[in-house]
């Protein structure tokens, strides 16, 4: 069973380790990378942001995080949403990026903007089928990036 609980310390390996995972499969580990997956608390959620981890059957299998936004015209970015390749085509990345996009609301956001891949196909899709469209922004800090997306709330 999927439940989708807020960030507790308890998960900091999780959400570290499955970041790792999908960055290193493709690209190589950022310094910005490093920075929010090694200090989640102090970079995250000490600065306003937010994080949720989806747990089947009460193990963590996909993260996903909202940080302040560096840019003025959005209210959050979307950052290290990540699923555990044995639980693809379950519907968590579906989930997580509601229930962020909810928690984005709820905290009074009209946006919220994402960098990513397009190497990255079935993310790139996820974040359509959430509402998120393509916009040239930005430069981006991450050197992988070659899209930025925004969901208008």
């Amino acid at each position: 069973m999927l439940s989708i609980v807020p960030f507790s310390e308890k998960y900091t390996t999780a959400f570290k380790e499955l970041n790792v995972w999908w960055i290193t499969q493709y690209f190589a580990m950022e310094e910005e990378d490093y920075k929010a997956l090694d200090h989640p608390k102090k970079n995250i959620i000490d600065q306003g942001g937010h994080i949720l981890v989806a747990l089947w059957d009460q193990e963590p299998v996909g993260v996903c995080a909202l940080i302040k936004s560096y840019m003025e015209c959005y209210d959050f970015e979307l950052v290290k949403m990540g699923v555990s390749p044995e639980a693809h085509g379950k519907g968590i990345g579906y989930a997580l990026g509601t229930a962020i996009a909810d928690k984005a609301r709820s905290e009074g956001a009209k946006s919220i903007f994402l960098e990513s891949n397009t190497v990255l196909e079935p993310a790139i899709n996820l974040y359509k089928k959430l509402g998120f469209k393509e916009v040239e922004a930005f430069p981006s800090p991450y050197a992988r990036c070659n899209i930025q997306m925004e969901l208008e709330l």
